[in-house]
């Protein structure tokens, strides 16, 4: 495998990336896309995920043999709840239930619920997935409602510190509340959907209502941030293969990672799609 610094002295990056595209599809049979973002370099809102993505999907999809199925290379820091969902209904409406979700390095928050729609995920001992708890005024859904639980609880046996709490409090919005109980809901749905739809479409409702708790409301999750390493998301219940065993894959995953890592570091683009045909689409700043 060659190092970053090897693809970097390459210095055509967008061919790169394509050449290990293709050599993954020859390994595996399978289609390949790579859906990334420069959000490592690039902390912006442009990096995640929108509804504008689907352009770059439907672009990379038209012309691929949908009975191959899809292994799909995910590195995206999340987005829109609600794009991601469409997003997760094109893919399946697409490919069925033969999709893998491969995270060479990262993938949170509606990464991992596209992640989780897969039958299974490809990661590796360094990757990792990561909450989906719903954001609410740019705070975690489930805080907002503890910080009104834990004023209601001191209120009662503490009167006095009713001023206190008023002060607090009134940093949120009217029906903030409302607001958080609608998202944490239609989380729970979105992420019920998905792993119903290959990972556990026998419906083991066991399993999904532990990994539902574990990744949008359990108290172990500290941050929407918070990474979840592959063996801590095999744990929580999570159909997980290690890419450590099989030596050749592992190594082609990691070049193209490192090739579109590249193709970021010399080009104005934040998200990038390709095929294993040589077909991509790039979002971004004109060069």
């Amino acid at each position: 495998m060659p190092s970053f610094s090897e693809i970097e002295k390459e210095n055509n990056p967008i061919s790169t990336v394509i050449s290990y595209t293709k050599k993954l599809h020859e390994i595996t049979g399978r289609n390949v896309i790579i859906y990334s973002s420069s959000f490592l370099t690039q902390d912006t809102e442009e990096t995640s995920i929108d509804d504008y993505d689907k352009n770059g999907f439907m672009n990379v999809i038209k012309d691929l043999d949908k009975s191959k199925g899809l292994d799909l290379i995910l590195h995206t820091p999340g987005g829109s709840v609600a794009a991601t969902e469409s997003i997760i209904d094109y893919l399946h409406s697409v490919f069925g239930d033969n999709i893998r979700a491969i995270i060479p390095q990262i993938s949170m928050s509606g990464g991992t619920m596209i992640a989780c729609s897969c039958k299974e995920i490809l990661m590796g001992k360094h990757s990792s997935l990561g909450s989906v708890d719903p954001q609410v005024s740019d705070l975690a859904a489930k805080d907002i409602i503890e910080e009104f639980e834990l004023a209601k609880k001191e209120t009662a046996t503490h009167p006095e510190l009713i001023p206190f709490w008023e002060i607090l409090l009134d940093k949120y919005p009217e029906n903030i509340l409302i607001e958080c109980e609608k998202a944490i809901k239609w989380s729970e749905y979105i992420l019920e959907k998905s792993l119903k739809y290959s990972m556990f479409k026998e419906n083991n409702e066991k399993e999904i209502n532990q990994i539902k708790n574990e990744l949008i409301t359990s108290e172990t999750t500290k941050n929407h941030s918070q990474n979840l390493s592959a063996k801590k998301c095999q744990e929580i219940g999570l159909k997980i293969k290690y890419l450590e065993d099989d030596e050749n894959l592992q190594d082609i995953v990691l070049s193209i990672h490192h090739a579109y890592l590249s193709y970021f570091n010399h080009k104005p683009q934040y998200k990038l799609f390709v095929n294993q045909n040589g077909e991509y689409y790039a979002i971004g700043t004109a060069e």
